[in-house]
């Protein structure tokens, strides 16, 4: 096992174990309504996620506060997971987090709700198949091997290259092409904002409605031409409801277009920033990468075959999303009274849910911090509890596009492994950039090492 840098983490990184499923130790002194937790509200000046760390070490797997002018639970334990996701999900929204999003994506099956969201997911959900999927991976070995080409000329010349910034704008090519295919050169100017623009804040949601109006207007002349182009635009297009109308509005074509580039291409692109900078200081992991890829593929395109023959890069993907998972807190409100344990969830209470504590917790992970791929090989899985790792959610509102995600993922690793190496070159320790998803703070610089 190999140790991770965890300076960057600015939170605890192996708690003490002070709570159980029940809420803590101070459980054990009789039945309590509400679960312990600080008294002083959460100032928005702090850090949060260091602020959910360091109140999980003070009050065990579950607490109570204040925090965005009301009541918030946050629980870190796979059995109250289990019942806010799965077992009990009817009785829990999305919450508060979920509303900057909304701001950028309309009502998109990222935000939607109730009946809106259950007919829209039934409509949306073979664009994401096993065989759909399939389809794509022609597009993410061209963006792929586009992507290595250009790394391998700056290694050829000695030059460094930005990780963050190419994995950002490979995951970005990719979904942009799956979506609008031939269509694709003369959108892509228009959406590198989302790749150039590190920011996520008001002025990035006014440059959204201005890609809306591009989507917008490429569905309309699609709509006038009869363009019969083979995309999952055309997919979304061609829905029809039992009438045989079109199944969606053109508001929401274009919002679940919308959540499909950005669900698509952030989460992807910060696993794959991750995953080199883990690699990079783990040398002995990545020669064993390069060692599986030479044995499973013979050519420069990798397919569904050769991933299914290596499972190391499978497991250094996950390890990278245990560490560091993109969406590193989820949120839900309580619409009626709930219990969670012995405690009682009065309505409207907001469920705080942080698989970067849930991912890293000393009752369920082997030495949490170090990065360890082989911690996700099946003889030591299987007495892991399954919502100890959640990178993709958990239940009905799980991640849709999990399978487009990981197929990508693993495709990009294993291209990229069979010809080159990366090794960080900057000294700085990396810190971490907590917004809505969780980011590297600054760029990845690397230099690239052609493979003899």
């Amino acid at each position: 096992m190999f140790e991770a840098d965890t300076r960057d983490a600015r939170a605890p990184g192996a708690r003490r174990l002070q709570g159980s499923c029940s809420g803590g130790l101070e459980a054990e002194r009789g039945p309590r309504r509400t679960p312990p937790g600080p008294t002083e509200a959460y100032d928005t000046s702090q850090d949060l996620l260091v602020w959910i760390g360091g109140n999980l070490d003070r009050f065990g797997d579950i607490f109570k506060a204040r925090a965005f002018g009301g009541d918030i639970y946050v629980v870190n334990h796979p059995d109250h997971i289990q019942h806010v996701l799965r077992r009990n999900w009817k009785n829990y929204r999305k919450g508060f987090a979920i509303k900057k999003i909304a701001l950028l994506l309309g009502r998109g099956l990222m935000v939607s709700e109730g009946e809106l969201w259950k007919t829209q997911r039934k409509l949306i959900r073979p664009a994401f198949h096993r065989n759909a999927v399939e389809a794509l991976v022609e597009i993410m070995n061209a963006t792929n091997l586009d992507l290595r080409n250009r790394w391998r000329q700056a290694a050829a010349r000695g030059e460094t290259v930005n990780v963050t910034r190419d994995t950002s704008a490979m995951a970005l090519n990719t979904v942009l092409m799956s979506l609008f295919g031939a269509d694709f050169e003369a959108l892509e100017p228009h959406f590198r904002i989302l790749t150039e623009e590190a920011a996520r804040n008001l002025e990035l949601v006014e440059a959204f409605k201005g890609l809306r109006q591009i989507v917008g207007e490429l569905v309309s002349r699609r709509r006038r031409d009869g363009d019969p182009s083979p995309d999952m635009l055309a997919m979304l297009m061609g829905l029809r409801d039992a009438a045989g109308r079109p199944a969606m509005s053109d508001s929401q074509l274009i919002s679940e277009v919308m959540t499909t580039v950005v669900a698509g291409h952030e989460t992807t692109a910060s696993t794959l920033n991750w995953t080199w900078y883990l690699l990079s200081r783990h040398p002995r992991v990545e020669q064993r990468v390069q060692a599986e890829v030479d044995t499973v593929v013979r050519g420069d395109a990798v397919g569904l075959a050769d991933m299914a023959k290596a499972p190391l890069t499978r497991q250094v993907l996950d390890e990278a999303m245990r560490l560091y998972p993109a969406g590193w807190l989820m949120t839900r409100r309580a619409l009626k009274d709930d219990q969670l344990g012995e405690y009682v969830v009065p309505a409207g209470t907001e469920i705080y849910i942080a698989p970067y504590f849930m991912q890293r917790h000393p009752g369920f992970w082997e030495d949490p911090a170090r990065f360890d791929p082989d911690r996700f090989a099946p003889e030591r899985s299987q007495d892991r509890p399954e919502l100890a790792m959640l990178p993709f959610s958990a239940g009905p509102r799980n991640c849709i596009g999990e399978q487009y995600a990981r197929t990508e993922m693993q495709i990009h690793l294993m291209t990229m492994a069979k010809r080159l190496r990366l090794t960080y070159a900057d000294a700085r320790a990396p810190e971490l950039d907590v917004g809505v998803n969780l980011r590297s703070k600054h760029d990845f610089i690397m230099r690239p090492e052609l493979r003899a």
